[in-house]
């Protein structure tokens, strides 16, 4: 007798070693069945370390036969637009998923839901400035990209925004300019007390 089911865990299992017995992942073989949505503008800067982006994502339910089921955790990640990768070789975008450049940076992730499926990200403060987009890939049950979804269209010329970097050097000046001031202020005050020393030690000679 036949467990119920059982043909499709079979499948299931077969499916996720097919899968990991094949290598990286290529891009290219990704379906983008992920809605994908920021609250930055076109052309919007924002601030490294001060600003916040709200990334939303759902399953686009166009697609007639639902994939979704294999969808395990929803990796949102911050990306180089093209402009920003221009004469940079270390964000070079590559068709292979291992060797890819395009997006190093983690917004969050999160395990695939159907609903309540949005995120506030605070930009992080080492975030250099430059021209992004958001992208989002849907992980299977053996941790490899599935599908995605992104919040800009295929060659990547829309809604993309700008984010400038917080300068360390900025804080260092402010740092070193509160000390020497304080040190000047000190060191007035000193050389007042000094002098009124010496004046009074005269006056009683």
């Amino acid at each position: 007798m036949e467990v119920p089911g059982f043909s499709f865990i079979v499948f299931l299992l077969l499916s996720c070693f097919a899968t990991s017995s094949q290598g990286a992942t290529s891009f290219s073989s990704l379906q983008r069945t992920l809605i994908l949505t920021t609250s930055p503008s076109q052309g919007q800067v924002l601030k490294a370390g001060e600003d916040k982006i709200i990334v939303t994502w759902s399953y686009n339910t166009t697609y007639q036969q639902a994939t979704d089921w294999s969808y395990k955790t929803i990796k949102v990640k911050l990306c180089y637009a093209p402009i920003s990768q221009v004469d940079r070789v270390w964000r070079k975008t590559v068709d292979s998923l291992e060797k890819d450049k395009t997006c190093q940076f983690k917004i969050v992730a999160k395990p695939y839901s159907l609903s309540n499926n949005y995120f506030t990200w605070t930009i992080e403060r080492d975030i250099p400035t430059t021209t992004y987009f958001v992208r989002a890939y849907a992980y299977n049950f053996t941790d490899k990209e599935f599908a995605f979804g992104q919040s800009t269209d295929a060659h990547k010329t829309i809604n993309l925004f700008e984010i400038r970097a917080t300068s360390g050097y900025h804080t260092l000046i402010d740092i070193a300019a509160a000390y020497f001031s304080a040190f000047s202020t000190v060191s007035l005050f000193g050389f007042f007390y000094l002098e009124k020393r010496k004046a009074k030690s005269i006056q009683q000679r």
